[in-house]
């Protein structure tokens, strides 16, 4: 083989090294991207998971008699409202 040759076999295979580097990259990518959809996904269905939690929270707290407030002549005798 001449040394043109063999200058431009290695510069084929550093161009086919880069593309799959390149090919691979873009797989990687892809992948993350597809990743952050899930999560973001995700992230939405527990973000209104927990808003149906925190109403159905609020609704048993306002409507236990433990929760609610007392009037004044019983914190004045030193009733607590936890009673």
């Amino acid at each position: 083989m001449a040394a043109g040759d063999l200058e431009n076999q290695a510069e084929l295979e550093e161009k086919t090294r880069l593309i799959n580097q390149v090919l691979e990259l873009q797989h990687t990518l892809e992948d993350l991207s597809a990743r952050v959809d899930a999560v973001k996904e995700e992230n939405l269905k527990l973000k209104s998971e927990n808003q149906v939690l925190g109403q159905y929270i609020e609704n048993l707290m306002s409507a236990s008699s433990v929760f609610q407030t007392t009037d004044t002549k019983s914190k004045q005798k030193g009733q607590c409202c936890f009673v």
